[in-house]
């Protein structure tokens, strides 16, 4: 059904990474979420007005909010299709997680205004009268968001729209609560036990917790999230395939929206090969990766691999730093030998959560280099690891 969809509404459907045609699947999204939800919602309000029941009310209401969040996705993707200007060099992608952010606060509101109502049915009850059409129309509004949950969680993986995929996570949600509201209706009609006020009241919590879940879903890449790591080893093995590159570090990830990636690392080459050479392998690797829509910038790192004296001393310090701790690692290794002494330069890429302090590292790595020559001084920048 998404394919059909996707084949009579968008041209060139096939092309998911371009970003007129993701823009385009999140409104088709958008716009079947409008129209299937205004129908749910007219449906189960009607109903829920007319027999006088607070949960199957409080379930269209859920409806007509999911309706309103739709609306404010197909915007967001709408708004977030924008060229870069020169306030937002960086374009407006972004703005789908603030749409997402909207979504997930309006869900939040549905969730406390049907808990409070939900209370003041428990405490004065209603005699309800519950017909074979209520019961109808919740059995296919069940069908309905599990249609919905799969179709928003295909086309959120297709395009990797966490706005789509909270909508989906909603849909299931949804899925439950209904499903809560039938069967209270089946109770109340077959057994006589009104649970309205309880199940509109469970309805309202399960809500409360999507909402919840859902906010901390879309504010983490607002604030800056970090790269999977598949992501990273893909970028990784990518790089290292071209020849001349020796190693990669520093590579840090910046996203300014689904489709809209930068990336910038350090490439190590050999210090031997003439300049032009390598630099005319950086720009190679440059401008593959904008073929595919990332956005690469590479700072290039000149190592001396050919001085034997430099290439000893390296695997020494690699087997000290080892020694004190494996999850250290080190980059941009170099000597500078002088009369008296001689320098040993590197920067050291220490994890988020460290115990020791960088001085504390020093320390133990100079001392360790100090038994193997006591000329020998330590230089280190230390990094903190971007990337995980």
């Amino acid at each position: 059904m998404k394919q059909v969809i996707a084949r009579l509404f968008i041209k060139d459907f096939k092309s998911v990474n371009k970003a007129k045609v993701r823009v385009a699947y999140g409104k088709m999204a958008g716009f079947v979420g409008i129209i299937s939800n205004l129908i749910l919602s007219i449906a189960k309000v009607s109903i829920g007005i007319i027999i006088g029941s607070i949960s199957i009310l409080a379930d269209g209401i859920n409806n007509f909010s999911d309706a309103g969040s739709s609306l404010v996705t197909v915007i967001g993707f709408r708004l977030s299709a924008i060229p870069a200007d020169k306030d937002h060099p960086f374009g407006h992608q972004r703005i789908e997680y603030v749409s997402g952010l909207i979504v997930s606060f309006s869900i939040l509101a549905v969730g406390l205004l049907l808990m409070y109502n939900s209370i003041l049915k428990i405490i004065t009850p209603a005699e309800l009268d519950y017909s074979w059409i209520s019961i109808g129309i919740l059995i296919g509004a069940i069908g309905i968001k599990i249609w919905q949950g799969f179709f928003y969680r295909s086309n959120g993986k297709l395009i990797k729209s966490k706005a789509l995929l909270a909508t989906s996570s909603d849909s299931f949600n949804d899925v439950i609560a209904t499903s809560g509201v039938l069967v209270s209706v089946l109770i109340g009609k077959f057994f006589g036990i009104n649970l309205d006020g309880y199940m509109g009241l469970v309805v309202s919590i399960l809500i409360i917790f999507s909402g919840i879940g859902l906010v901390k879903d879309t504010i983490s890449p607002l604030i800056g999230e970090a790269p999977t790591p598949d992501f990273v080893k893909r970028i990784k093995k990518k790089i290292l395939s071209y020849e001349g590159v020796l190693g990669i570090h520093d590579l840090i990830v910046h996203n300014y929206g689904p489709a809209k990636t930068f990336i910038t690392a350090h490439v190590e080459v050999d210090s031997t090969v003439d300049i032009n050479l390598s630099h005319d392998i950086i720009d190679n690797i440059e401008h593959d990766f904008m073929k595919t829509e990332l956005n690469l910038v590479i700072h290039m790192d000149p190592i001396d691999v050919k001085n034997p004296y430099v290439h000893e001393l390296r695997e020494k310090v690699t087997d000290i730093i080892k020694g004190i701790d494996p999850l250290l690692t080190f980059h941009d290794f170099r000597i500078v030998k002088g009369p008296t002494h001689t320098n040993i330069i590197f920067d050291l890429v220490v994890p988020l959560k460290y115990d020791l302090t960088p001085e504390e590292i020093k320390t133990a790595i100079s001392a360790k280099v100090k038994e193997l020559d006591s000329s020998l001084n330590l230089v280190i920048t230390f990094d903190r690891e971007a990337i995980s």
